[in-house]
């Protein structure tokens, strides 16, 4: 795979797929297209598959089609329901429509299996009895052809009398397998007789015991897209050599009456490869099974549902899928490209709100013991119409540590004996010192925000507070990046300070917060998670300056 030497922005946002589906419109080789979202139910989704199901959703919708959600469960060993039901409702958060249906690969078995008798009827494939190294052996290499299996001669008769005993069960595991005839000396690795069925005893999460063999992936694949009357079967590069086995299988179907024409036509594109992220399910699946994380769903995990529990939203994916585009060619894209789309649309959506998550007391003395006023702060500055809140003021507040110091160097404008600040959306104060472990300060009556003498006083500092005796005590999880390596390809690459968790001090207005994204104004986007709150993104780009 060829790679750029450094992560960029993407040069544009073209999608090339789109002039294909134009051009087969204006010919009417199609009136409609159709689409098809094909994951395998033994995993999570993770983000790659956001970009393809926005991708395949989001082109049958602009172009009055339609899409559908398949599952290519043809492995039964590695797949559970419990995977199923996280995809169904991943597709659905990113506000695919699928038609409420979830379409299957099982649902088809019984027309692959009339599909592969009558590929042995027709010449067109063999049953091989060769072990699994003498048929690794004998494939060859790319730089050698492969050698004919001694098998690939029997009589079309004995093969589907062999293929019927496969499926009535009556041979072990790996004592045959079901092959193509194509050409062992092809160039390309994959027209080397490609295996279509192997004996598995497995139960299967949909059709149980039923079937003692199962089709292998990339014959399922083309005859369920053909079934399906899909049009345009996107995928990644990584098909690319396997769109000739593609097209020479579904030809020899329809020749054979058994497929309608016309055929779906697959396409590939580069798949989405983001700094600091592993896609590799095999790797995921090893990061959740050695708890490295908490699960499939940890905020940290670069899957579709920790990723909506860390705060991402379905809209900052569509963003990012529109500014990066669909290439031809591979690229590594910056994770903070996809950070800033979450930025942008948070900051449309999020309210404020205050939070002090390293707090120390600060105590005004001048200020009443006992008394208590309420201060009008807005939701969002930008935004007018939603109105404004209520938060309480007293003596006591709690401040972030990093807003007091009694050794400032040059351009600390915050609390340090003899400065002033203004307490955000409340009172001018002055510094007067530390003393037991509390910053003291005097405020400025005549100050209060909203008030004619607010202005009258002017300072540098400004800083945010919450009312210790108001304040909900909540436990905050700081989550930064899994993996501290650009380009990580091993679990030794994890970062140690993927994830701290902290108890803060927040407004009243957070306490019994169930859902939702806010801002901790100057600390950053949190989403309210299972009795706390998770951090989803920082309000600017640290990672990139650090």
């Amino acid at each position: 795979m060829n790679k750029p030497s450094k992560p960029s922005q993407p040069a544009s946002t073209s999608n090339f797929i789109k002039h294909v589906i134009e051009s087969d419109l204006s010919a009417k080789k199609h009136i409609a297209i159709r689409t098809r979202f094909p994951p395998e139910p033994n995993g999570y989704l993770h983000l790659g598959h956001a970009k393809s199901i926005l991708l395949n959703f989001g082109l049958a919708k602009e172009y009055g089609g339609s899409c559908n959600l398949r599952f290519d469960d043809t492995n039964p060993e590695k797949e559970e329901q419990e995977y199923v039901d996280s995809i169904i409702d991943s597709v659905k958060w990113l506000g695919a429509d699928f038609g409420g249906k979830a379409l299957y690969a099982s649902d088809y078995f019984d027309k692959m299996y009339e599909c592969a008798e009558y590929l042995v009827t027709s010449g067109n494939a063999y049953v091989d009895s060769q072990s699994a190294d003498e048929m690794k052996k004998n494939r060859g290499d790319f730089t050698h052809p492969g050698v004919d299996s001694p098998f690939r001669s029997r009589s079309s008769a004995e093969n589907l009398s062999l293929l019927k005993e496969m499926k009535d069960g009556k041979h072990p595991d790996g004592t045959h397998v079901l092959r193509a005839k194509i050409d062992m000396k092809s160039q390309n690795m994959n027209l080397r007789d490609p295996a279509i069925y192997r004996i598995k005893r497995a139960t299967h999460h949909r059709t149980g015991d039923k079937w003692p063999i199962y089709p292998m992936y990339t014959y399922a694949h083309p005859i369920e897209d053909a079934i399906e009357r899909i049009t345009h079967s996107i995928c990644t590069l990584e098909f690319e050599d396997q769109r000739p086995f593609y097209d020479w299988l579904l030809n020899k179907l329809a020749d054979g009456k058994l497929l309608e024409r016309p055929l779906p036509q697959q396409i590939e594109f580069a798949r989405l490869n983001l700094t600091h992220v592993l896609l590799s399910k095999r790797l995921l699946i090893k990061l959740v099974e050695d708890k490295h994380v908490d699960g499939w769903d940890d905020p940290r995990m670069p899957t579709l549902a920790g990723a909506r529990r860390r705060g991402y939203t379905a809209e900052g994916f569509r963003r990012f899928a529109e500014r990066i585009g669909v290439s031809k060619a591979n690229q590594m894209i910056d994770y903070s490209i996809l950070e800033d789309c979450m930025r942008e649309h948070l900051n449309e959506i999020a309210p404020r709100r205050m939070a002090v998550l390293d707090p120390i007391k600060l105590v005004i003395e001048n200020y009443p013991e006992g008394q208590e006023e309420l201060m009008d702060v807005p939701n969002h500055p930008q935004k007018p119409e939603w109105g404004k809140r209520q938060v309480p003021f007293s003596r006591e507040l709690y401040i972030e540590r990093e807003d007091f110091t009694d050794a400032p160097e040059k351009g600390y404008f915050r609390l340090f004996p003899g400065n002033k600040v203004r307490l955000r959306y409340a009172y001018v104060v002055e510094c007067e010192g530390w003393h037991n472990g509390v910053v003291r300060c005097r405020y400025l009556p005549e100050t209060r925000s909203g008030t004619p003498g607010a202005d009258s006083v002017k300072v540098k500092g400004n800083i945010h507070w919450v009312s210790k005796k108001h304040a909900h005590q909540s436990e905050v999880r700081l989550y930064d990046r899994l993996f501290s390596a650009e380009r990580p390809d091993r679990t030794e690459h994890l970062n140690p300070k993927s994830l701290n968790v902290i108890q803060a001090q927040l407004e009243r207005n957070l306490a019994g917060t169930e859902a939702g994204a806010v801002q901790f104004e100057r600390h950053g986007y949190f989403m309210a998670d299972r009795g706390g709150f998770n951090r989803t993104v920082t309000l600017r780009d640290s990672w990139t300056r650090q």
